[in-house]
């Protein structure tokens, strides 16, 4: 099936140079990947939040499911528990993954969820025309700070290694091939994979002339190595001057959330196929 395909017909509303652009076509490009592989399209689900990287949803030919403002993870979760054989990806934003849905991310990781999460992360809320968010740099004009954020931004990759992620690496919206290199790996990961790509809103919050000259492709660097991922993590703060470091900084092997929980499962896989069928014939 030609890669083509994972496109919908569906009215693009991105803003012309949206970096969403280009993780559509990252995707696209990794999902077309897949299928040669042989993992078909029915096999990938993919779950959004709201803002304008939830439109991607609209836009790529998979299965998929819109969920409320920040609860992209716990819908995730459920859908990877309720059929572990699917590879479940999440697209977020930076407003829908680190402000309204915090503690979803910091809990799916902390519980090692097997699936993959996609922060879009242009530091502001693009769909609402320019409110900061917690990754906009000190002194951010926007419509809701008009004198400039009087608040330092976290760093989101720390947050995610102290919080137990096992799989973690940061894209660029201008660097195509390391952005599906790391979302295929992370796709491919046992565990929760947290994939932070820094991406460009062309009309709110255009950064292409800091980034550009800035990131680098991490070498020699060694992802089993947690101390030196929070070395590496750490040369930027998305707030002071930096070299930005683009691959996988970290990677850990751990039981997942639903292998540990069906360890205690009572009942077996053909009984539970039994009791989900009759709990869906007493809704209908």
């Amino acid at each position: 099936m030609a890669d083509e395909t994972y496109i919908t017909d569906a009215k693009n509303t991105w803003c012309p140079g949206c970096g969403n652009f280009s993780i559509e076509f990252a995707l696209k490009n990794v999902l077309a990947g897949m299928e040669k592989d042989g993992i078909p399209r029915e096999k990938i689900v993919l779950v959004s939040g709201i803002g304008c990287h939830a439109k991607i949803a609209d836009y790529l030919k998979i299965n998929s499911f819109y969920s409320i403002h920040g609860r992209t993870f716990p819908v995730a979760t459920g859908i990877k528990i309720a059929n572990p054989d699917l590879h479940v990806i999440c697209c977020a934003g930076d407003g829908d993954a680190y402000a309204e849905g915090l503690d979803h991310l910091v809990f799916a990781a902390k519980r090692n969820v097997d699936i993959t999460a996609i922060i879009h992360d242009n530091r502001v809320y693009g769909l609402t025309t320019g409110q900061y968010t917690p990754t906009s740099y000190m002194g951010f004009r926007g419509k809701s700070t008009p004198l400039g954020s009087f608040e330092e931004p976290f760093n989101p990759m720390e947050l995610m290694l102290c919080s137990g992620a096992t799989y973690i690496a940061r894209g660029y919206t201008k660097k195509m091939d390391s952005l599906q290199r790391v979302i295929r790996e992370g796709i491919d990961h046992r565990g929760f994979s947290f994939v932070e790509v820094l991406q460009i809103c062309a009309t709110y919050n255009n950064m292409t002339e800091y980034y550009t000259p800035r990131v680098y492709d991490l070498e020699a660097h060694d992802p089993a190595d947690f101390e030196r991922a929070c070395g590496k993590i750490r040369e930027w703060d998305y707030n002071h001057d930096g070299r930005i470091g683009l691959g996988v900084f970290y990677r850990a092997a751990k039981p997942t959330f639903g292998e540990n929980m069906r360890e205690k499962e009572p009942v077996n896989g053909k009984d539970r196929q039994s009791a989900i069928a009759r709990i869906l014939e007493s809704k209908s």
